[in-house]
């Protein structure tokens, strides 16, 4: 099976074309080794997607027939991801909140002061660990 086709048919994706062109902006490996989108699948291939900043390491342990339910995504693959990459997800969509809004100007001498306060609190946070 191709492996844009089984990246969609195991719901990573949620068409085949956009699987298409992750295949061809090189966010898929197979094996080590960039795909393109026609590259054939077999089991026990190791598969790296990125996508939305995460680094997805899937094995293929078989190959569907065609679009399973997200119930059955487990028997034609292994998840591999390592939980640190969904902890800088979390860490990444956090940062985003302490941004200020677009058109409300320059910082404040207040929100200056809170913005290194809180970046005070982050290297605080790392020492202790």
């Amino acid at each position: 099976m191709r492996i844009d086709k089984y990246l969609w048919c195991t719901r990573y994706y949620k068409t085949r074309s956009i699987a298409t062109q992750a295949c061809q902006k090189g966010h898929i490996t197979v094996n080590g080794q960039q795909a393109k989108p026609s590259r054939e699948v077999y089991p026990t291939d190791k598969i790296t997607v990125r996508r939305d900043q995460i680094k997805y390491l899937l094995t293929v342990l078989d190959v569907p027939q065609s679009r399973v339910g997200p119930k059955l995504v487990d028997i034609y693959r292994k998840d591999e991801t390592p939980p640190e990459s969904f902890e800088h997800l979390e860490l990444l969509r956090l940062s985003k909140e302490h941004y200020r809004a677009q058109g409300t100007g320059r910082p404040t001498k207040k929100d200056r002061r809170d913005l290194d306060e809180y970046g005070n609190e982050i290297e605080d946070s790392d020492d202790d660990e």
